[in-house]
């Protein structure tokens, strides 16, 4: 069926059609998939009474026609429900000081089970046995089967109705063939560059993977398996009908899979191993964790060629702050959970001979356009020119899936300190903008499924993070350490090493790519092959000596293998025969293979647990540094064919039910639970949450529109300005300020700081931020000052080590951060931790976990006042023009514009640039009044 198509006024019709040359039109919906006359849906067992609320921006409808598109580019129309939440998202940045109960579906949708009557605007049956139901507002599909066959089709037909295009995207980025389906542009390229090796498997491992789930989950993995397949059948038969009636994706035209006159060509079918596929980006991209130990040796390495083997590491070890005591806490009761610290006497690191460390080559045989992008325009139809070279920049603009992305966040009260005595829990995924979306909102009710909420685009078998009858979840990435680095001793050759004292012959893995140019993308015709070499320790990284001894480093990380495994506790959490109580919820979450903190709220108490397949390390072996390939080192019971191991138990995840509140914005989750990564110190993006809602429940009397506000307010807030303005300014101050320019700036920032530091619209719509000339400072000012600040202290070869381990600003217009422009996600990765401790240390404040040296001023009050008003100076007296360069979506000096949030459009559609927020992409907001 073609539902949900925005019927244009006769005018634009009709230019469209002359514009398209006669396209063939779609089939009407009724020829499609004989919809029903429109009913109500049932409530299913809903206990929320109209109390859960959510979104998704920019709208449910991801796939447009060929003609929807070029009328888009010509026209500016847009299909229907594809922005219709775009509006309500962006208007809670001016509109949250005033929230109120009554006023948050202003700013969200119903999250309610069913569709009203009055509220349905189409049901369709692709099959007997469910039924697909769209509501008039947003568009959202509640699927409900009278088998469970049936109701998993209908989520993938609904998957196939809202992001056919899209999932073929990421099943050919997971396989590594992306530049083959879509295109050579040098984004496509780097982006299967980057997550093929990440995963790269071939056909019989992706079905190995399949089968283990049935062979080792008993009933419920053969369920999970049947599930599967009867959602990849409802895609494959959306892809028919679409195929079939020419309403697919214009996409597949504009990329020359399928011809726009005699609709030549074919949509490949889906395959369960897909599902395997983009799983492993998914995974990958939010759920891993740990990783990055070489570049640590290499900081560790610069840290003692400083200052000696004894003090250079204590330095480096006050920088990494595994467990720093002033970072903020999710499970903030004092329960501790000891996993992956430094043991007291480390064995087995393997650290790498000074200059010796070669990342391995990934591309080879290059021809062509490969590496350069060069370009050679097709002779397009004059029909399709308004849509040429749309890929041209890569079908996702590059840095939009950077390498760093622990994101989401969650705010959680528990009921005494709630107005109603309820938990209210406010929470979300923050997977970065899209359009369409990675994930897509879906109601799901059949026999032992009954859930609302979202699931990533091509694995939605199951609601990922939303709500059931009476309970509402949700996850944050958490990035604990599950994955280590091995440094395995080479024989005979580059390609053999030594596997349990026998000289074992690596595997090579290859995928070899070509494109030539389509309309969508002018990238001229071009070709190469990626490798890699895997072993029993994972896959080859880079090439170094040890001892002098030649060694390849290897990634080998516990999910490897089991990129699917975490479909058990997805289903577990959508059976509400299963989750009935926190604790059952905590059980369900266990299942899940990849690093998340996971959120529970019901009417009597919210919960929290962290997930992910914990190796047991051997005693003494350090998991932040690389460590030797012998078996004395190996993961406990470590078993390299079908990479399983001994895990932590489920008693030593972090967890917690009915503590006062919870936060999570990707900090540190618990007392002794160590970092994978640096960043977790005395000042985290958390504090922004920790501060607003301990407040709210010291107050008490806590709302839905309450907690609401704090997130919204968190969401605008510059970290650097409310957690490290005041340090500065009391350096700054420490002496009276002689020069009337400088106590001018200063001044400013004072004033800014005063009002809550927030990068917000004097007005809405006015494009232009109340403290303008504060946040333009701030902005120019902090690369400068932590150079200055760092920079001589640590020396040149340190600095760029330290700064290579943890970016020193991710600023909402720092394009070089972990997730590039426009991306919403702000203030997770940076220098502010180091930059706090040291400040404090200058000005003799306490500092618990103090960084192992003094290195602002020297550690003198009087010369770090004189580096911080140097750097000052510097920054005041950059324009606007040069703090904010020109992009493709903004002219130079635009401010508001380069803060800006703007959906990278992974099809024909494209939407307007929204004010920044650093907020939850998907989001919900619950408190449930009763429980089965």
């Amino acid at each position: 069926m073609r539902r949900r198509i925005g019927r244009l006024k006769t005018a634009t019709a009709a230019a469209v059609f002359a514009l398209a040359g006669g396209l063939p039109a779609p089939l009407p919906q009724a020829a499609a998939a004989n919809p029903a006359a429109p009913t109500a849906t049932a409530a299913d067992g809903d206990l929320c009474q109209g109390q859960c609320a959510d979104i998704l921006p920019p709208g449910q409808n991801g796939n447009a026609t060929l003609t929807e598109i070029l009328a888009h580019r010509v026209l500016g129309t847009r299909p229907a429900h594809s922005s219709d939440q775009l509006g309500r998202y962006d208007s809670l940045v001016g509109g949250h000081g005033g929230l109120t109960d009554a006023r948050l579906n202003d700013f969200f949708n119903d999250a309610s089970f069913g569709v009203p009557a009055a509220q349905v605007e189409s049901v369709t049956r692709p099959r007997p046995d469910v039924t697909i139901t769209r509501d008039k507002k947003t568009g959202v599909p509640h699927i409900k089967g009278t088998t469970r066959y049936g109701t998993e089709f209908g989520a993938g037909f609904a998957a196939g109705q809202d992001r056919l295009w899209m999932m073929d995207l990421f099943r050919h980025i997971g396989r590594g063939e992306l530049t083959s389906f879509a295109g050579g542009a040098l984004a496509n390229q780097g982006l299967e560059q980057q997550f093929w090796p990440q995963a790269p498997y071939t056909e019989a491992d992706y079905e190995a993977q399949i089968e283990r789930i049935r062979a080792t989950e008993g009933a419920r993995g053969e369920q999970a398996m049947a599930d599967a397949q009867a959602y990849v059948d409802g895609i494959n038969s959306y892809r028919e009908k679409s195929k079939n009636g020419r309403y697919f994706p214009g996409e597949y035209v504009l990329t020359g899979h399928i011809d726009s006159i005699t609709n030549v060509g074919e949509i490949q079918p889906f395959k369960l191993t897909d599902l395997i596929s983009i799983a492993s980006v998914v995974g990958g991209q939010f759920g891993g964790g740990g990783g990055g130990e070489v570049q640590a040796a290499l900081s560790l390495l610069a840290a003692q060629q400083k200052y000696g083997l004894v003090e250079g590491t204590k330095v480096w070890e006050s920088f990494r702050q595994r467990e720093d005591p002033e970072a903020v806490l999710t499970v903030h009761d004092g329960t501790s959970f000891p996993y992956a610290n430094k043991p007291a006497n480390p064995r087995g690191t393997a650290l790498p001979d000074a200059g010796s460390v070669v990342p391995e080559q990934l591309v080879h045989d290059r021809t062509g356009s490969a590496g350069t992008g060069a370009k050679s325009p097709v002779r397009a139809p004059e029909r399709l020119k308004p849509a040429q070279g749309m890929y041209d920049d890569g079908v996702i603009a590059p840095g939009s899936l950077g390498g760093k992305r622990g994101m989401s966040n969650a705010l959680l009260v528990s009921g005494k300190s709630t107005a109603s005595g309820r938990p209210i829990a406010v929470f979300g995924p923050q997977t970065g903008y899209f359009a369409p979306q990675l994930m897509m909102l879906q109601e799901l009710q059949g026999p032992g499924i009954s859930a609302r909420g979202v699931s990533f685009a091509g694995v939605g078998m199951y609601v990922q993070m939303g709500r059931g009858q009476d309970y509402a979840w949700s996850a944050t990435s958490a990035a604990q350490d599950i994955t280590d680095t091995y440094t395995v001793q080479l024989c005979q050759d580059e390609v053999h090493y030594l596997y349990r004292g026998v000289c074992t012959p690596m595997e090579k893995l290859e995928k070899r790519n070509a494109w030539k140019p389509t309309v969508a993308d002018s990238t001229a015709p071009g070709s190469y092959r990626m490798q890699v070499w895997r072993t029993k320790y994972g896959i080859v990284t880079h090439r170094a000596t040890v001892g002098g001894k030649p060694v390849a480093y290897t990634s080998l990380r516990t999910t490897y293998r089991h990129e699917a495994d975490s479909i058990i506790g997805f289903q577990m959490l959508n059976d509400p025969s299963f989750v009935t109580d926190a604790a059952s919820f905590q059980q369900a979450v266990h299942n899940i293979d990849y690093a998340f903190n996971w959120f529970y709220a019901d009417s009597r108490t919210a919960a929290y647990y962290n997930s992910g397949m914990n190796p047991v390390r051997a005693d003494g072996v350090d998991p932040a540094l690389p460590v030797l390939a012998e078996r004395q080192y190996e993961w406990q019971n470590h078993d390299p064919a079908a990479n399983t191991a001994a895990y932590t138990p489920f008693a030593q995840h972090p967890r917690s039910i009915g503590q006062d509140y919870y936060i999570s914005w990707n900090n540190r989750q618990a007392k002794g639970y160590a970092t994978a990564a640096f960043g977790f110190g005395a000042v985290h993006r958390g504090d922004l949450l920790e501060d607003r809602v301990a407040k709210l429940v010291a107050d008490g009397g806590v709302t839905r529109a309450s907690l609401t506000r704090a997130m919204a307010e968190a969401a605008v807030t510059d970290l650097r300005g409310e957690q490290l303005l005041p340090e500065l300014l009391k350096v700054l101050r420490s002496q009276p300020v002689t020069d009337p320019q400088q106590n001018a700036v200063i001044a400013q920032l004072e004033s800014w700081r005063a009002a809550g530091s927030q990068r917000r619209e004097s007005a809405p719509g006015s494009h232009s931020y109340t403290h303008a000339d504060a946040v333009r400072i701030m902005d120019a000012w902090w690369p400068l000052l932590i150079e200055a600040e760092f920079g001589p202290g640590l020396g040149d070869d340190l600095y760029r080590a330290l700064t290579g381990n943890l970016a020193v600003d991710e600023s909402p217009a720092a394009s070089h951060g972990a997730t590039g422009a426009h991306s919403g996600s702000a203030f997770q990765y940076g220098w502010w931790g180091f930059a706090d401790k040291d400040l404090r240390q200058v000005l003799g404040l306490p500092v618990q976990g103090p960084l192992a040296k003094t290195y602002c001023g020297g550690g003198d009050l009087a010369a770090c006042r004189d580096v911080l008003l140097a750097t000052l100076k510097q920054a005041a007296a950059r324009p606007a023009t040069e703090v904010y360069p020109a992009d493709g979506s903004c002219k130079a000096g635009e401010q508001w514009c380069s803060d800006a949030i703007i959906h990278r459009a992974l099809g024909g559609i494209t939407h307007p640039a929204i004010s920044w927020q650093n907020r939850p992409t998907y989001q919900q907001v619950a408190e449930f009044p009763s429980h089965r």
